[in-house]
């Protein structure tokens, strides 16, 4: 059984890159472990995939090394994602922040995807272990196939129920490819006793304004019962270092909507000024961990800047987060010093790639990432075309 690529993972990445190539003439074969092609994608975005995202480019992504996705995003844009999709006739609709998504259903993507590898004769093996790999002559054996080139389109280690491992880091080190550390990313934060009273109101969700360091998004953020979730605060966990803090504006203007209130109602407190503009039980633990016993006439002006500041920069200190678990994503991966901006193959093992979620390029919440598999599927799919005589 020999093939001009075996590519490891039947996820977009993967998928992707073997459309592109079988498509032009490459002989492909795909294995995963799993059951299901594309379960990621299937789960995504409330089961309608968010598939891309019209805003997209290199600044969107966080890596060792910023300007490493520009050649592959710049080379298949969302633009041409999208052109794809509609080729199929999949009918999407635009959501907040350029984020796309199917009006149906993420199966949709999926099947498309595969329809595109059955256009190029791809041959999908799935509930397939991948097992040993070997190396020699150069080519590639993965059971009973051999091929001169390998893709690891086996994503992180993030949501691991849906078959998720490291094996693409195995393989790095199989093969001397440096990695990144990889760590848990758009994942929840867990909060400790400190902040209890938050944990308390599980399921209340305001717009806010999160920050780690110097990366700050202004979208809802969410009380759970473990700590801090929601899209603001999943899009600066990504930035987030053990020790680091996160802090977050609920109420933009505060010192001017607190001065106001006193002069409406100088009699009342800060509880029933925080809950004309905030979920009454937010406006409840923010006004127990602020503790302004007066009533708000009592307040000076300094006192009323003081709070303002404290709800403009709400700060915690998390405990660490949810884990690999909850991660919508893996940040870390292979390092891209050791691989091509072009193709995606290791400069130092012809014939190796690595593309998606496995390399060290993580998007934002909001189609960036899948954009990422799409862009650098296809960068290692041309390639693979080209030597095939494709």
């Amino acid at each position: 059984m020999t093939y001009d690529a075996i590519i490891l993972g039947a996820g977009g990445a993967g998928l992707m890159a073997a459309a592109t190539a079988g498509q032009a003439g490459a002989r492909v074969l795909v294995i995963d472990h799993v059951e299901k092609a594309g379960k990621k994608i299937l789960i995504s975005g409330g089961g309608r995939c968010n598939f891309t995202n019209m805003g997209t480019e290199a600044g969107c992504f966080l890596s060792e090394n910023p300007h490493f996705a520009k050649s592959a995003l710049s080379r298949y844009t969302q633009w041409d994602f999208l052109a794809l999709v509609e080729a199929h006739g999949i009918a999407w609709h635009e959501k907040t922040l350029g984020q796309l998504f199917c009006d149906g259903s993420a199966r949709q993507i999926v099947a498309m995807l595969l329809d595109e590898c059955a256009k190029g004769r791809v041959e999908v093996r799935l509930s397939t272990p991948v097992g040993r790999i070997e190396h020699a002559d150069g080519r590639f054996r993965v059971g009973g196939a051999t091929a001169p080139a390998l893709v690891v389109a086996t994503g992180g280690p993030s949501i691991p129920k849906m078959g998720a491992t490291g094996l693409a880091y195995d393989i790095a080190a199989q093969f001397g490819v440096k990695v990144v550390t990889p760590r848990p990313a758009l994942v929840p934060f867990t909060l400790g006793a400190r902040d209890q009273g938050f944990k308390d109101i599980s399921g209340v969700s305001c717009p806010a304004v999160a920050r780690v360091g110097d990366a700050i998004f202004a979208e809802a953020a969410l009380f759970t019962h473990k700590g801090l979730s929601g899209p603001s605060v999943l899009q600066v966990s990504s930035y987030w270092r053990p020790g680091q803090a996160v802090s977050l504006n609920v109420l933009e203007d505060a010192a001017a909507k607190l001065r106001d209130a006193r002069s409406r109602m100088p009699r009342a407190h800060l509880k029933a000024a925080l809950a004309e503009h905030l979920p009454t039980r937010l406006a409840d633990a923010l006004a127990t961990r602020i503790g302004l016993a007066t009533e708000l006439g009592n307040a000076s002006d300094r006192v009323l800047d003081e709070v303002a500041q404290t709800l403009t920069d709400l700060t915690f200190q998390p405990t660490g987060t949810e884990g690999y678990a909850k991660a919508e994503v893996t940040a870390g991966g292979i390092d891209t010093a050791a691989l091509s901006s072009r193709s995606m193959e290791a400069r130092e093992v012809p014939g190796l790639f690595f593309i998606g979620e496995a390399v060290d390029v993580t998007g934002w919440l909001g189609g960036y990432n899948f954009q990422w598999a799409w862009s650098s599927g296809v960068a290692a799919g041309q390639e693979i075309a080209a030597r095939s005589g494709g």
